[in-house]
């Protein structure tokens, strides 16, 4: 029987005011269009998957609201395998979403439309970046499609969840490159 390789892509504050907002930086695509787009990339994942013993189911929500992104990191696990994550300013300072990413047993990657590092000194610090199992950033659509196909590599590479359990007691703070040396930069 095909499993599910359910993927929650969580979006923060002010996201969703994309198009609106700012859009010398982040453009003129809508958190609307952007959830289609990756909708449909979940599509074409699945139709490279053909055979592979799971499916990429993508769900998308979006808040501004530090305590409701809590409750959805903290009770992720009971729904989904694994969380895309834009925390958006909550990047820089929220050590509470911090621990809330760190408290689940569930691999999650961090993504950025636009190069955090490159946009002032305040927002070079990532807090939630050492408690994740990767970090993209800069590339626009392309730095969640490349977070998904991290997490569903992790999750193709430790299938189970007593595999991925087992895996939470390692120490996080690794680069996605620690987990799958064979694709390091040379």
């Amino acid at each position: 029987m095909e499993e599910t390789m359910k993927i929650l892509v969580l979006n923060g504050p002010n996201l969703n005011l994309l198009g609106q907002r700012e859009p010398e930086i982040y453009g003129s695509l809508t958190l609307e269009s952007l959830n289609r787009r990756l909708a449909l990339y979940g599509e074409e994942l699945n139709e490279e998957r053909a055979g592979k013993r799971s499916r990429i189911e993508l769900y998308f929500y979006q808040s501004n609201h530090e305590g409701v992104l809590i409750d959805t990191i903290q009770n992720a696990p009971h729904d989904y395998d694994g969380i895309v994550y834009n925390p958006a300013a909550h990047t820089h300072y929220s050590v509470a979403l911090r621990d809330a990413v760190a408290s689940v047993p569930i691999p999650v990657v961090e993504t950025h439309l636009s190069d955090i590092v490159e946009r002032g000194s305040f927002r070079m610090l990532s807090v939630i970046s050492e408690v994740c199992i990767g970090q993209f950033m800069g590339k626009g659509v392309d730095s969640y499609r490349e977070a998904i196909d991290l997490l569903v590599q992790y999750l193709d590479t430790f299938p189970t969840a007593d595999e991925r359990e087992d895996f939470a007691s390692v120490p996080v703070g690794f680069s996605s490159n620690a987990l799958f040396p064979d694709e390091q930069d040379v």
